[in-house]
């Protein structure tokens, strides 16, 4: 018997619910790491991004007014 016969057989409920659920239990704490991960890169890269931008404009800033 193949896997799309075993989820067949099976009611709405189980294959929409408790599958789901199950798998949340079983890797909900390696999804959380992941999503925490992807949003602290993103947090570090946009901070990143402000810095360098900072930077370049209060150089621009001292530069442009010594000339």
């Amino acid at each position: 018997m193949d896997v799309k016969g075993i989820f067949a057989a099976l009611p709405w409920w189980v294959k929409w619910v408790a599958i789901p659920v199950i798998a949340l239990l079983v890797f909900g704490g390696l999804i959380m790491n992941v999503v925490g991960f992807l949003v602290g890169l993103l947090f570090k890269l946009l901070l990143f991004a402000a810095l360098v931008g900072g930077l370049v404009y209060v150089v621009r800033k001292f530069t442009s007014s010594g000339t």
